[in-house]
């Protein structure tokens, strides 16, 4: 459905985009993770044919968004970072004249205006004026001129950024509804965003891809490389040589917590993989209890360095 290749773009001596590529099939519903000013949106706005790439192509169900853009754009539904609402149009006058942009036909036109009026849930402010409803009502407006003409494929460039929680999960709950029909590209530097609603995970760092992975394979990659924090009921010195006797076990942190005979220890693994089920056979068979063990939250900078770490090891084997 959507093809990336070879995709490079260049600001002066500046690459935005440094030779990407990726493929997007039929209904898949993937993220695109970075942080700001990684290449997301530069991206976003090759694939929609609002800037053009220095070098590579994309393709849009087999059209060039270039050489054929009528046809190419005519498979895409765009929603920018910043929705492109009218803000002196009332949410039907908007509508409407999207879809005559879009060359919907006037026999269509109502019943589809009615139809996605119900889908992103905006109908109690059909009538009203744009510039007066709040942001995540004038979100919504966005994600329904997107809709406009049924697109195959949607591209969403941060759809919940300045959006309360409630009015996040709200918009969450309409892209999984319309992941069922549509093939979609989400973006977002925030990784519980994408984790919420995607199947598949790019992630984009300083203009190139450094992984592109179903979810379960990220967290898991997540999960083998990151701290575990513990709280330990035992004797300290007794929990401390148990810890030091545990080959998967690179270095550990102990200290005192809030509770008495209680200890909070911070445990790095020693290699790729998950160590929780170690961690808790240590203690059944030293009568520790185990009151505490999770995976210490990561932020998107720790993902990365993760994430990158294989591929850095790998390039340095190759060259040996």
């Amino acid at each position: 459905m959507i093809e990336v290749k070879n995709l490079t773009k260049c600001y002066g001596q500046h690459k935005a985009l440094d030779n990407i590529s990726f493929k997007i099939d039929d209904g898949e519903i993937v993220g695109f993770l970075g942080l700001n000013g990684a290449g997301k949106t530069t991206t976003m706005n090759i694939m929609t044919g609002y800037i053009s790439s220095t070098e590579g192509i994309v393709l849009i169900n087999g059209y060039d968004i270039l050489e054929e853009p009528e046809n190419a754009k005519s498979q895409i539904g765009y929603l920018p970072d910043t929705p492109p609402v009218y803000g002196d149009m009332s949410v039907m006058e908007y509508l409407n004249f999207v879809c005559d942009i879009k060359n919907v036909k006037k026999k269509e036109k109502k019943d589809m205006i009615n139809d996605i009026i119900n889908i992103v849930k905006i109908d109690e402010v059909k009538n009203r004026i744009i510039k007066n409803l709040s942001k995540g009502y004038r979100q919504r407006v966005g994600l329904a001129q997107a809709l406009i003409g049924y697109p195959k494929v949607l591209i969403l460039d941060e759809p919940t950024v300045g959006l309360d929680p409630r009015q996040i999960i709200e918009i969450r709950d309409v892209i999984k509804k319309l992941g069922k029909k549509h093939t979609i590209i989400l973006s977002s530097h925030i990784l519980s965003e994408v984790n919420a609603v995607c199947d598949r995970i790019i992630i984009i760092n300083r203009g190139k891809i450094v992984a592109d992975r179903v979810k379960n394979d990220l967290d898991n990659n997540i999960i083998g490389n990151a701290q575990l924090l513990a709280k330990v009921k035992g004797n300290m010195n007794a929990i401390k040589n148990a810890f030091e006797k545990c080959d998967y076990i690179d270095n550990f942190e102990i200290n005192f917590s809030d509770e008495e005979g209680v200890f909070d220890v911070t445990i790095k693994n020693k290699e790729n993989s998950d160590i929780r089920e170690h961690i808790f056979d240590i203690c059944v068979e030293n009568d520790f209890k185990l009151l505490m063990l999770k995976v210490s939250s990561l932020n998107l900078e720790e993902i990365f360095l993760n994430v990158t770490a294989g591929e850095l090891a790998e390039e340095k084997g190759g060259e040996n």
